[in-house]
């Protein structure tokens, strides 16, 4: 199972929190960015072993893209990969509510896209205007409603730990969103990342994080709030009905194979080496209407087998499967599994647990995740 992700890097404007690589105000250079993607795509089309099962359309803003613009996007995956035999599995394009319209629906549904993943954040309108959100409450319900009747699988993104945010606000925000009933929910912390308009706020006084304690509370009442609607939690932020796990972004977690075209998109081909385009924009069209292409341009790293070990913690860890430890001995010999073995024991069962041979963070493991991680990694 192959995917494919392309990265549309086009936004209407720069949302406080995001830190993804993305350029405003120039959606004049659309037909540029699809011109290089075209040859990007012939280039680099022989970096994928198997078939295409899933491909994924991200940014940016994907839904900037006209319905003519989308076709030709759409066009160029067809004319230039391989489709599994047993067809695309998983079709995802990601949009925002403000750009949702009865014409590039149509594209999207004419294209074969199956899933549709809608940043909504937050279902209040002050929280809406903090973060820098384009739409509203509102026209995030219509736009549901919109693709709702040309859909059946639909994902809806939130935040909770926002400037401002209270728990009665976010319990607003995830009750609004599960009376929709979508396929899927990512529910995501907030973090301040480095050259964000929110962390040079927080730095400036101008805004203050949301306590910790506050945070975690949030996560565990959502946590529970959506098993009781019926919804798996089965990676950190991603809780989905049954059936309906994304099978992309499973991919980067289980490790599988997948080719990223676009500024900024990254690849890994299953084995062990790791690729990026830069993120610049100004770059990747020069680089690919001048001829470049025959140059050194997509950045290759080359896995050892620590690094390895390291990324299958990072990945596994993140999902409700966790680590097989049999499995990770296999791979990384039986002095490393009883290694890690041993460190969680220390970390203690609130955090991380192991049973049945397998390891797994707790639900509150989930939400400090990122230092249970760190402790376990090799030295």
């Amino acid at each position: 199972m192959a995917g494919l992700y392309i990265h549309v890097p086009f936004c209407s404007g720069k949302c406080g929190y995001c830190a993804f690589y993305s350029v405003v105000g120039c959606e004049n250079r659309i037909d540029m960015f699809l011109d290089a993607l075209a040859k990007e795509a012939v280039v680099r089309t022989h970096e994928l072993f198997s078939p295409l099962s899933t491909i994924y359309i991200g940014g940016g803003t994907p839904s900037l893209l006209s319905p003519t613009q989308f076709e030709q996007l759409d066009r160029i995956i067809k004319q230039n990969f391989k489709i599994s035999p047993d067809k695309i599995v998983e079709y995802t394009i990601e949009v925002n509510p403000d750009n949702v319209d009865i014409p590039r629906i149509q594209a999207w549904r004419n294209a074969g896209v199956t899933r549709i993943s809608m940043g909504v954040q937050s279902m209040i309108p002050q929280e809406l205007q903090t973060i820098g959100r384009r739409h509203t409450a509102l026209e995030a319900s219509k736009a549901y409603q919109m693709l709702r009747a040309s859909f059946s699988n639909i994902s809806l993104d939130i935040i909770f730990g926002l400037p401002g945010q209270t728990m009665e606000s976010w319990k607003e925000t995830v009750h609004q969103i599960i009376d929709m009933y979508p396929e899927h929910i990512s529910a995501y912390s907030l973090t301040f990342e480095e050259r964000t308009r929110f962390s040079k706020m927080l730095k400036k006084g101008e805004i203050t994080e949301v306590e910790e304690s506050l945070s975690l509370d949030m996560f565990r009442w959502v946590c529970h709030r959506l098993a009781e609607a019926g919804y798996e939690h089965y990676e950190i932020s991603n809780f989905a009905r049954s059936g309906k796990r994304t099978l992309h972004n499973s991919s980067y977690w289980n490790g599988s194979e997948y080719l990223g075209l676009g500024p900024g998109a990254s690849s890994y081909d299953g084995y062990r080496t790791r690729k990026s385009n830069p993120p610049s924009l100004k770059e990747y069209i020069f680089f690919y209407t001048d001829g470049g292409e025959n140059s050194d341009y997509v950045e290759s790293e080359y896995l050892s087998r620590k690094e390895l070990t390291e990324e299958y913690i990072l990945t596994r860890l993140r999902t409700s499967e966790g680590i097989d430890l049999e499995q990770y001995g296999d791979l990384f010999g039986k002095e490393e599994a009883a290694r890690i073995t041993k460190v969680c024991r220390r970390i203690g069962d609130k955090w991380i647990n192991c049973r049945d041979g397998v390891l797994r963070l707790t639900e509150d493991g989930f939400f400090i995740s990122d230092e249970i991680i760190v402790s376990l990694l090799p030295d």
